[in-house]
């Protein structure tokens, strides 16, 4: 049985094309197993903290040796590490504000890539001490952009600071695979805008499909 951690990344609510984009992946994938387990965290609608001193400080005292207050502070780093943890697929859903991620998103990743928790610090690897506990999930990332030409080769591809941005960061939470599916053009809301919207609700489809048959044959 898989299970998959639905992350939705959006301020908006049913305007949202990329929570509708996310929703549409997540449905396809549980028409192909009803088994299939869903853990869903909006950090859009409800943002978790920005760390703070107090944080630091409680993430870089040993558990045993941490006061009741620090073991406080942590507890919503803990509850999001431990859905992380219980994850085969994370699936996230997230518009791309000022060509980079939502600040909610990004106190989420500040929240769960804490040390000998997500990741381990070891100066003996050298120039790179920190490598990723978890191993073996995979991230599909459902964006949605208002301008266009942000893939490999594209006119904006130097602008990119959402999905590259993730992908940086997945790593520290066990990902080896990742897959981006966006939708395109919607400041402009043409014909473009409209054919891209089709051609990305029918790739996540199709994604699910072959993400799920991978694993049912593994």
């Amino acid at each position: 049985m898989t299970t998959l951690l639905h992350l939705d990344a959006s301020v908006r609510g049913e305007r949202s094309l990329s929570r509708k984009l996310s929703r549409a992946f997540v449905q396809a994938w549980r028409q192909g197993d009803a088994q299939t387990q869903v853990i869903e965290r909006d950090v859009g609608r409800n943002p978790p903290p920005f760390i703070d001193e107090a944080w630091i400080a409680a993430a870089f005292t040993r558990p045993e040796q941490r006061s009741a207050e620090q073991h406080e502070v942590l507890r919503i780093s803990d509850e999001l590490i431990g859905e992380i943890a219980r994850a085969e697929v994370i699936v996230l859903g997230t518009p791309m504000y000022n060509y980079g991620m939502p600040a909610a998103l990004k106190a989420w990743f500040d929240q769960v890539i804490r040390v000998n928790q997500t990741f381990s610090f070891d100066l003996a690897r050298g120039d790179y001490p920190l490598a990723p506990i978890m191993a073996g999930k995979t991230l599909v990332i459902l964006a949605s952009r208002g301008e266009f030409g942000f893939g490999p080769g594209g006119v904006r591809e130097h602008m990119n600071h959402l999905e590259t941005h993730i992908q940086t960061c997945a790593h520290y939470l066990g990902v080896n695979d990742s897959h981006v599916i966006a939708i395109d053009y919607q400041e402009f809301g043409d014909a473009r805008h409209q054919a891209s919207l089709a051609e990305a609700f029918e790739a996540a489809a199709s994604l699910a499909g072959q993400l799920l048959g991978q694993r049912l044959a593994a």
